[in-house]
């Protein structure tokens, strides 16, 4: 089972996903993308941190996430990633990022092709979860519209390939596709 889990801001998304995984008694392997930059972002990451079950095992991987599925999917296993758009900012900064240098593909083309080609040949339960960026206007500035697009097309392709696809508003589930 593949599962995309989409949601604004504070919708439910992580805690809603994190259910699925419960749900799936598989053991559950949480993936996380986010770095802590700053202040308010480390709060962030502990209060996630302190809401997952301790027997969860837990990999922080921002970049190389098709690699990281790949090594680590197995029948048994569900996998959780929290979150896709972090994932996205992070691989979008390395390709602006002065120490990424020889090779003529961006990281993002690389790392977004190996995740859309990696996520329909894993075994196991796969939840991705990420959040809907594309409801209001566009974004002033180059990066931040560059992020806005990549997102939708990035959504549109892993809704193009999962089982199941998942709205949050307002902590609700509505299914936009399967059961």
């Amino acid at each position: 089972m593949k599962e995309l889990i989409l949601g604004g801001a504070r919708s439910g998304k992580s805690s809603f996903a994190e259910s699925r995984a419960e749900a799936s008694r598989m053991a559950v392997t949480c993936i996380v993308t986010a770095q802590p930059d700053d202040q308010e972002m480390a709060v962030r990451i502990r209060h996630h941190r302190e809401k997952r079950s301790p027997h969860w095992k837990v990999v922080e991987k921002p970049v190389s996430l098709a690699a990281t599925l790949k090594a680590l999917a197995a029948p048994d296993q569900c996998l959780l990633v929290d979150c896709l758009t972090l994932w996205l900012s992070n691989v979008l900064h390395a390709d602006q990022d002065d120490s990424v240098v020889g090779s003529s593909e961006s990281v993002f083309a690389r790392e977004h092709e190996a995740l859309v080609a990696t996520i329909p040949v894993l075994a196991g339960h796969i939840i991705l979860v990420s959040n809907e960026v594309g409801m209001g206007i566009v974004p002033l500035g180059e990066l931040s519209r560059r992020f806005a697009d990549e997102a939708g097309r990035l959504h549109q392709s892993l809704a193009g390939i999962c089982d199941r696809v998942t709205l949050m508003v307002a902590g609700q589930p509505l299914v936009v596709k399967g059961k």
